[in-house]
Order: structure tokens, then C-alpha cells, then sequence
């Protein structure tokens, strides 16, 4: 397991109060129009920007938890972070089970449900292929392919075992891996809005990557509006918005970490069942639902699977979302309020 035994710079606070929320969230893969500012703080957690507005009482002691409450889940859910419970699970492969502190058990079990939903399209165990490629270090790679189907044969959910009662989860060899990378910033997002509903605050929105959290009801009463950004633009143009009272919004999408070789561009999200960038006709997926975790793992899911096999899974979870393929074509799976802000697409919509 030396291969996963890499290091990991601990989150650090960047700044409380920054100017307007828009300017802050321009760094992530979504917008949020908004003209009351209230309290607003950034810090930095699982290599993102953990940016926050709060509205209401102790807003900046709760917002202070809140980025508290992602940074220990950090420490428990990174397989990057020594003495993590991932990192326990990873070394302890093919050998023992390991005991599991509860808010990782959440994260892992929701992991797991989306992989068995999916048939592996989003897949927890995918460490000894991801940790290949390099995505999340400032020196991606192209794997050796020999190296990468050596790997391949060590990923599988039906590689990871997890017992409920006792709160304990195993591996079945020596190699298996887990990675939640494809989880954790929605599930992030889950944390901090957990602290937000045992406080006194009225409503706050975080934003961690590419996943929000929404909580309350904005101080006009009217709905959040969260823009998606335009594949075809830079990181500060969107194409259109959507309208939501509450819940949690994630993205995934193929013009996030790339990088080209021999003049083929490789993107982040990896087909579990090739080891290879996924090669749907998409190139964005948002998923809308009532969990963090679940939209972040489903957003990834349904890149991975294309649009008409993502519809079942959809449904399954209750979940809906927005699909931009290579044709500019924006499919909204769902009842999902949107209004497109662009004349270089085209919308129509799916039923669950």
C-alpha cells in the first residue's frame, strides 16, 4: 500500500469576510447571483475553497464550526491524511477489519450504495487506479498500461465490506484501496449544513469545490439561484441558472483537471471498469438532491454512464439534474426550475 502513502497539506483559513459572495464562488464550477451579502468566510479544506454566507444570529462563530466540521471530516474520510480512517482501512487490507468513527461509516455507506446502484459506474475502491493518474497533485501522468490493468484488478465494490452494527469495514487483498474523492466534497457540504441546522442561523449556503449545500430560506424569501458554468467558457461564465428553495447541487465535469499528451486531453473522471477517462458524450453533469455525499457520487456516476442509463439511478435515488453533451444539447432529467442564460444551446427535458 507504500504506492497511497502520499502526504497532504493540512486545510489552513484564508480569509473571513470577502467582499461580495460572487466574487468568491467564481473559483468553483458554480455562481451564486445574490444581492444581500450577509456573513461571509472562506477556508481551505480537501483542495478546496470552503466559501460560506451565512444570514442570522452568531453567524460568524457558526460559520468558524462549520469549517471546523469539513476540516475533521477531512482528517477522517482522506487517504492522503495519515492515521485517517480511510488511510487505517487502506493499510489494513486483506488482513483486518477496522473500526470506523460514524460520520466515516455515513460517507462510506452512501459510497457504496451509489457503487451497487450503479455497477461500479461510481466506485470507492477506485485508489489503486486514480492514485496512478495523479489528478489531484500538480503533476498528473499518463500510467503505464501494463501498471494500469495490473491496478484495474484490484478495484471492485464488491472488494469492500461494511458491517453496520459493529461499525467496522474491511478489504478482501493486499492492493484494494478506497478513495472518496469522488464523495467527499458534497459530503463536506453535509457537514457543514448539519452545523448550520443546530445553530441559530436563518440560512446559509456553502460551496466546496464543485458541490453546494443550501440551508434556510434567503432573507427575501425568494429561491437560491445557482448558475452553471458554461463548459465552453472559462471558470466564470455560466449558461444558465437554476432556482432552488434548499438541498445540495453538484457537478462534475470533463474541462476540470486534464491534461493532453501526445495531443490527446485527459479529464479526472475515471471509468472504474477501464481505468481510463470515462468517454460518455458529456461534458458536464449536475445533479440536484437532499444529500451532499449523494449528489457529489451521483454527479460522477452519471458522467461515467451517459444520460439514458442515468435515468434509473435517478429515479432510484430521488435525485434530478441537468446533462450538457458535446453537442451543446442541455438535457433536465427532472422538474428542475432553469433558465437558460445562452444562445449557443438547446434544452429540452426528461421525465423521471
Amino acid at each position: 500500500m507504500g504506492q497511497f502513502a502520499a502526504g497532504f497539506k493540512k486545510w489552513m483559513v484564508i480569509a473571513a469576510g470577502l467582499a461580495m459572495l460572487l466574487v468568491v464562488l467564481l473559483v468553483s464550477q458554480f455562481l451564486i447571483f445574490e444581492k444581500d451579502e450577509g456573513y461571509q468566510a472562506t477556508a481551505f479544506a480537501m483542495g478546496s475553497y470552503v466559501q460560506q454566507t451565512l444570514y442570522g444570529t452568531d453567524a460568524e462563530e457558526v460559520s468558524s464550526d462549520a469549517a471546523h466540521a469539513v476540516t475533521e471530516l477531512e482528517q477522517l474520510i482522506s487517504w492522503r491524511v495519515d492515521g485517517s480512517d480511510i488511510a487505517a482501512l487502506n493499510q489494513a487490507a486483506g488482513e483486518e477489519a477496522v473500526q470506523l468513527d460514524v460520520r466515516t461509516m455515513d460517507v462510506l455507506s452512501r459510497a457504496l450504495s451509489v457503487a451497487q446502484a450503479t455497477n461500479g459506474a461510481y466506485d470507492p475502491t477506485v485508489l489503486p487506479v486514480s492514485s496512478l493518474w495523479n489528478f489531484d497533485t500538480d503533476e498528473p501522468m499518463l500510467p503505464d498500461q501494463v501498471d494500469l490493468l495490473d491496478s484495474l484488478e484490484n478495484v471492485g465494490y464488491g472488494f469492500l465490506t461494511m458491517n453496520e452494527a459493529a461499525q467496522t469495514a474491511s478489504l478482501a487483498h493486499q492492493g484494494n484501496g478506497v478513495d472518496l474523492g469522488g464523495i467527499g466534497k458534497g459530503a463536506a457540504c453535509d457537514a457543514a449544513v448539519e452545523v448550520y441546522r443546530a445553530s441559530d442561523v436563518d440560512a446559509a449556503i456553502v460551496a466546496v469545490g464543485g458541490s453546494i449545500g443550501l440551508y434556510g430560506s434567503k432573507p427575501d424569501g425568494s429561491d437560491w439561484l445557482v448558475a452553471v458554468r458554461d463548459p465552453n467558457g472559462t471558470q466564470n461564465d455560466s449558461l444558465g441558472v437554476l432556482a432552488l428553495q434548499d438541498g445540495f447541487v453538484s457537478t462534475s465535469g470533463s474541462y476540470e483537471k486534464t491534461f493532453t499528451v501526445d495531443g490527446q486531453t485527459y479529464h479526472h473522471l475515471l471509468d472504474p471498469n477501464t481505468g481510463y477517462p470515462a468517454q460518455s458524450d458529456l461534458v458536464s453533469v449536475t445533479v440536484v438532491c437532499e444529500n451532499g455525499a449523494l449528489s457529489d457520487a451521483l454527479a460522477t456516476a452519471c458522467f461515467v454512464l451517459g444520460l439514458e442509463d442515468s435515468l434509473p439511478v435517478l429515479r432510484a435515488f430521488d435525485a434530478e439534474a441537468l446533462f450538457i453533451d458535446q453537442e451543446n444539447r442541455i438535457t433536465i432529467a427532472g422538474d428542475l426550475s432553469f433558465e437558460l442564460r445562452s444562445s449557443s444551446y438547446t434544452v429540452s427535458r426528461q421525465e423521471l
